[in-house]
């Protein structure tokens, strides 16, 4: 392995640490926030779309299998580590790629810490007006899908790129 693409895979991988760290710290403050200010059901109306409810998700995703989350927290430990452990030896992954992880390991250790601190989920991003919407999530669960559509979409153009390129 050549010295430069070391560097890079090193420069790349302390990117990563650096989104991950950064985007657990702001979920965590604001879900410290929220957990300090308002109330357990509580509302604090932010504007006419976006209103902060004050809940806990003692499930996974969407609330699903409510009491379990000790499954989902483990569940995503594992996935975490194996994220981790295939972007520090992994070849041929892009700094964008690293970049995506970042936001998805960041977002997905906060909900980890939620269930180790506090039993459960802190979540309190409520979206009004959107119809068949019903669901409170938190800002590491946006910085997950932050993480997460973007490398879909490059995955699926550079697929299409690819195919373009054979003759």
């Amino acid at each position: 392995m050549s010295r430069s693409l070391r560097h890079n895979r090193t420069t790349d991988f302390l990117l990563f640490c650096l989104i991950a760290g950064l985007t657990l710290a702001c979920a965590q403050a604001v879900g410290w926030w929220v957990n300090q200010n308002i109330p357990l059901h509580g509302t604090l109306e932010w504007n006419g779309f976006v209103h902060l409810t004050h809940i806990r998700n003692h499930g996974g995703i969407f609330g699903l299998l409510q009491g379990h989350g000790w499954l989902f927290g483990a569940l995503s430990l594992g996935l975490l580590a194996g994220i981790a452990l295939w972007l520090f030896v992994g070849a041929g992954i892009s700094r964008f790629e690293y970049a995506c992880f970042g936001f998805i390991a960041g977002g997905g250790l906060s909900n980890v810490i939620d269930r180790l601190l506090h039993g459960s989920v802190i979540d309190y991003i409520n979206l009004q007006h959107i119809p068949y919407w019903n669901y409170i999530f938190n800002l590491a669960d946006v910085m997950i899908h932050a993480g997460i559509w973007p490398m879909i979409l490059y995955g699926l153009l550079a697929r299409k790129t690819t195919r373009n390129a054979d003759p």
